[in-house]
């Protein structure tokens, strides 16, 4: 499939990591979610009910962002990677997620985990 739906650069503010101070400060996180599927549809109809709403799913990752802590970022990339394939029109997701501020005692820039889905056919 060559349509893309992606969604870079989405921000909120999570409690996520395994130290006490993450979950109890939090900190910034940032989402990109590219999600995979046929276009067709959307491109004729001129509809927004034939394609992924993609103010709907920045809602939906930015609940998970905001909601139940996970030690991991792997975690949260998993979870945020179930919202965007819970439309069955979205065939593949690749989703990254951003941990600017991670607690890393060096200089760096950015830490991040992206992941990959495809749905089974």
């Amino acid at each position: 499939m060559s349509d893309r739906i992606t969604l870079a650069g989405l921000r909120a503010r999570g409690r996520h990591g395994v130290y006490d101070f993450e979950r109890e400060q939090g900190q910034e996180f940032v989402v990109d979610a590219v999600l995979e599927l046929d276009l067709a549809p959307a491109a004729r109809s001129d509809a927004v009910t034939d394609t992924v709403h993609y103010g709907e799913l920045a809602g939906r990752l930015v609940a998970v962002v905001t909601g139940e802590p996970v030690n991991l970022i792997e975690t949260l990339a998993a979870r945020l990677l179930d919202v965007c394939l819970a439309d069955p029109r979205v065939t593949a997701a690749t989703v990254t997620v951003h941990k600017p501020e991670a607690p890393v005692p060096h200089t760096f820039t950015d830490v991040a985990v992206t992941m990959t889905r495809v749905r089974p056919r």
